[in-house]
């Protein structure tokens, strides 16, 4: 039988600082990510999507958990899919276009059925439950965030604290684990990001069709190409908040360059890193700027691949789990 090779010392750094992030999840708890001080919106699965539209925007957020009044319980949560899907019924309803400002939050269940996409996310855990599980959780729902949902003492019923998100997640992670700075392995050793049948448009493609793409392939973004494949930009999700906000559904059929003329002054614009990067520095970037993705580029600035916080997420929850059972 042939030796296995000694672990290299770049092996070695890697693994161990996998385990000591991992530790670190296990020990804490998501009531340790929250900031001393924070505000919760909260919506009634009675309100009206479009009022719910404005609220987001008025207060700079994309998500927000749902509360059922007449049960007295925990809805799910509201996130920039179940806005997607209503554009999606629009488009296949194209009737219905008066009857949408009329629909409340308790009928998107309804939409969903109607156009054949998953239902409202409603995965949710414990504020006391180690931030490891919420990780876990979260990945295997594929959700982006996830509520925390505690049980009020006096009546028994579940109580909404806060939601957390993979970005609060990772930054938590940079800033207290020392160890992040012994990933040194480039992505190009590593099996993190997509590379592969990547999803991409022009600025003269349609919001529609952009659309389409994002909810035909679960999908937050696309980046945005010129003629010689150089990135200009990444349409992403949210985007498309921006332009329903008033419940002017005519900018949809704006080109994506017309669209993202509309974003907001404070938009941080898109973060980019090279194949040879390392985690480390990827950390580092998390911990000093609010990141939802970077764009994975050539020394030309052309696209090579996409790298998600899901992905990072995923990697330094379950890289080598199996081979230490």
């Amino acid at each position: 039988m042939t030796s296995p090779l000694p672990e290299s010392a770049i092996d070695r750094d890697q693994r161990v600082g996998l385990q000591r992030i991992r530790d670190f999840l296990k020990v804490r708890t998501s009531y340790d990510v929250l900031p001393l001080s924070f505000r919760l919106i909260i919506f009634d699965t009675s309100l009206l999507v479009k009022k719910s539209l404005t609220i987001l925007t008025q207060n700079g957020i994309v998500s927000a958990p749902l509360w059922d009044s007449k049960k007295s319980t925990f809805g799910g949560l509201l996130t920039t899919s179940d806005y997607i899907n209503l554009i999606q019924y629009y488009w296949q309803n194209p009737d219905a276009v008066n009857r949408i400002d009329q629909f409340k939050l308790n009928s998107l269940r309804d939409i969903e059925r109607a156009i054949g996409v998953s239902p409202l996310e409603t995965a949710s855990i414990h504020p006391l439950k180690p931030l490891y599980e919420a990780c876990r959780r979260m990945l295997e729902t594929r959700a982006r965030r996830i509520p925390l949902v505690d049980i009020d003492d006096e009546t028994g019923r579940p109580m909404v604290v806060s939601v957390v998100t993979q970005y609060r997640i990772l930054k938590f992670v940079a800033v207290n684990v020392h160890e992040t700075q012994y990933l040194r392995k480039p992505l190009r050793h590593l099996k993190l990001g997509t590379y592969k049948d990547l999803v991409t448009a022009n600025m003269e493609t349609s919001v529609f069709e952009l659309i389409h793409k994002l909810v035909n392939y679960n999908i937050s973004s696309v980046p945005i190409l010129n003629s010689d494949g150089v990135v200009t930009n990444v349409f992403e999700a949210v985007d498309v908040i921006t332009l329903i906000k008033e419940a002017n559904y005519d900018d949809l059929n704006l080109n994506v360059g017309e669209a993202l003329q509309k974003r907001p002054e404070e938009f941080p614009g898109i973060y980019t890193c090279s194949i040879d990067d390392r985690l480390d520095t990827i950390f580092d970037t998390i911990r000093k700027s609010r990141v939802h993705r970077f764009v994975v580029i050539d020394e030309d600035s052309r696209l090579v691949g996409v790298l998600t916080l899901s992905d990072i997420l995923e990697y330094i929850l379950l890289e080598g789990e199996g081979d230490d059972s």
